[in-house]
Parts: C-alpha cells; structure tokens; sequence
C-alpha cells in the first residue's frame, strides 16, 4: 500500500481576478504540475496499485478569499460552499487531477483539515468537494492507517488552534459559524491590507525573522504593520465572535510562540512514544521540508510547500520552490514501515528526485 502525502498548496481564486487583475492573494500556481502528479500516481505501472492520496492541510486557502467583496471571520457553511465553487473556478486543472485520480482503481483520497481551509469541517463543504472532484473524500483532523499518523500540524500552536470541542460557535440567526484562532482572525483581517503592499509578507519564513528584517531595512512597513495589528485588537476587543479564545493562558502561549518557534520533532517524538503502533509521522503546516530519524527506526517527515518561499533578505526578492511530497510504502498485514521518502516532483519527464529515504 502506498500513501502519497502533500500539503500546503494554499489554492485561492486563481490567478487572475474576474476583471482580469492579477490575484495579489493566489499563492498556488502549479495546477499542470499537480495534474501530472495525480495522472502519474494512478497510470501505467500505479493504475490497479492501491494508493492513497493525502491532502495534509491548507490545500485551500480559504480564510484568503473574500465573500463578496468583503474579508469576514463570520463563515457559514453556505458562505464555505460558495468560497469551494470559487476556488475550482480558479483552479479547475487541479480538481480535474483529482477526479482523475479517482477514476482510477483501488485509489482513494484524504482530506485532513488544517487551520486555512478549517471551513471543510462543515459536512456541506465535504459534499461539495467531493461532487465536484466525482468520487468518495474521506475528511479528518488526524488520519492514522497502517502505523502511519498523519496531521496538518497546527493544533500545537495555541495562535492557529482552538479546541474541538469548540470549533464551532453559534453566530447571527442562529447559524452555526467557525471558531477561528487568532493565527485565522488574522490572516482575515490584517493580512489581505499588508498583502497589498508586501505580497510575500505571510511567506517568508520564519516570519519573526522577516519582521525584525523590516525594523531595520523597511522600517516604514515595519510601523505600519505595528499600527495595522493594534488598530485590529481595538476594533475587534469587544467582538463577541473574536473573543471567545481571548484569555490570559492563551495569550502567554502565543506570545511564547511566536518568539520560539514550535520543534515539530518534538512533537512528533512525543507521539509516537504515546502510541507503540504508530511508524511514521507526517505534518505539514510549516511549510518546511525536514525529516528525522529516531533510535528506534521510527520516522518524522513534514512535507514542505508547493508554493514559492521568499528568503529572510525578502528586498532582495530571492525565494526558493519545491514541490515536494512524501511517499509511504507500509504492509498493510503486518502495519510495517516497508519504505519512506521526501521526494521532489520534477514532472512527466522526470517524475520525482528522492531527497530522502529510509533503508
């Protein structure tokens, strides 16, 4: 049984706008390239293989597209739906791989829900994708098979999570609407504005970096910045939808956060010392390929991005693209790790570069 897991695609509007403006917000421009991914792991030699295609998180871009003009954290089902429609809109190449896929034999796909695409968690939203890529989506927060864990990555950043027991609230007429996380409040409300002016803004990484970058190399942004944030929570400091998560525990990990950034390792290790069934883990989230290898011949992987990465030298406009994924071959009688890579998709001419193996 192979899994083949990406993440990170963050698929917006599209390219351009209906008025033909180019889309400052579409981070995703690699629709022919996942169309060649989804084709090559379901022709030829995969067709009757058995494969499972995981899509790990931030695979749309949600909280980035506009409801009528207008950027809001009060998200209904029906207002997700609408956002879906427009995304396959902008992207139809991409849904057109995934239908693909599954007309294939013995393929199936899952969606984990990560923190911009957390609009998929409403059963209308499910139903909608998987209409119109024609075939069973199975959605989750966390999937685990075969000794694999495999999750988006967010929930170990009080800034981008909140609890499952509230991820819902209970908004205007009585519709039920999205809990966001301060992380999602933000990239709602304050992000598109910066964007305008700084559009690699939310890709550089790290980005506490990028803004001490600014204090001394574009200090004027650097203030606005610094006045657009305040000028958010003072709006919004009475907000009954914006201050559900607002407490004073929450507020000192999210500060502790954003100055150290969470050891994904860490994380993983802890898992899979909680779970003695559990292989290979698998995140995504960061939008930095990495892998670890434990004593115990266990496995971490994140899968990266298939988005552009700006270095911390953001004027100098320098970045770096690697469509990377992560290929899992188990055996599903015993739940045995048979081989695991990071892999870099280099298209029909050459499919992949294996940066990464396990023995």
């Amino acid at each position: 049984m192979k899994y083949v897991v990406i993440s990170d695609l963050h698929l917006g509007k599209g390219k351009f706008l209906q008025n033909g403006q180019f889309n400052i917000l579409e981070d995703f421009f690699e629709d022919d390239r996942i169309y060649e991914f989804c084709d090559y792991f379901s022709s030829e030699k995969y067709f009757l293989e058995p494969v499972c295609l995981v899509l790990n998180g931030d695979i749309l871009n949600l909280i980035q597209i506009d409801t009528k003009g207008v950027f809001t954290h009060i998200v209904t089902e029906e207002m997700t739906v609408d956002q879906i429609d427009t995304v396959a809109v902008g992207h139809p190449r991409f849904f057109k791989g995934l239908k693909k896929f599954l007309k294939a034999p013995n393929k199936e796909i899952v969606f984990v829900i990560g923190n911009h695409d957390s609009g998929m968690a409403f059963e209308g939203a499910q139903k909608r994708f998987s209409e119109i890529v024609d075939g069973d989506v199975h959605f989750c927060h966390t999937f685990k098979r075969h000794g694999v864990h495999i999750e988006h990555g967010h929930r170990f950043e009080a800034i981008n999570t909140v609890p499952m027991s509230h991820f819902f609230l209970r908004g205007p007429q009585g519709k039920q609407i999205l809990n966001f996380p301060w992380g999602s409040l933000f990239c709602i409300n304050v992000l598109p504005k910066l964007k305008k002016e700084r559009p690699y803004i939310d890709k550089v990484r790290p980005m506490t970096s990028y803004i001490k970058w600014c204090l001394f190399h574009d200090t004027a942004f650097f203030w606005k910045i610094v006045a657009t944030c305040v000028n958010y929570v003072l709006m919004t400091y009475g907000d009954y939808y914006t201050k559900q998560n607002k407490n004073f525990k929450t507020s000192l990990k999210i500060l502790k956060q954003i100055t150290i950034y969470p050891r994904y390792e860490k994380m993983a290790r802890r898992i899979l010392k909680r779970d003695s069934s559990i292989h290979t883990v698998i995140m995504g989230h960061t939008h930095l390929q990495e892998w670890r290898r434990f004593p115990e011949g266990k496995y971490y992987f994140n899968t990266g991005t298939w988005n552009t990465i700006p270095s911390i030298d953001a004027g100098m406009h320098q970045d770096t693209k690697h469509l990377t994924y992560c290929a899992i071959d188990v055996h599903v009688e015993s739940n045995t790790l048979v081989y695991a890579s990071v892999n870099e998709w280099k298209g029909e001419w050459k499919p992949f570069v294996e940066d990464i193996g396990t023995n």
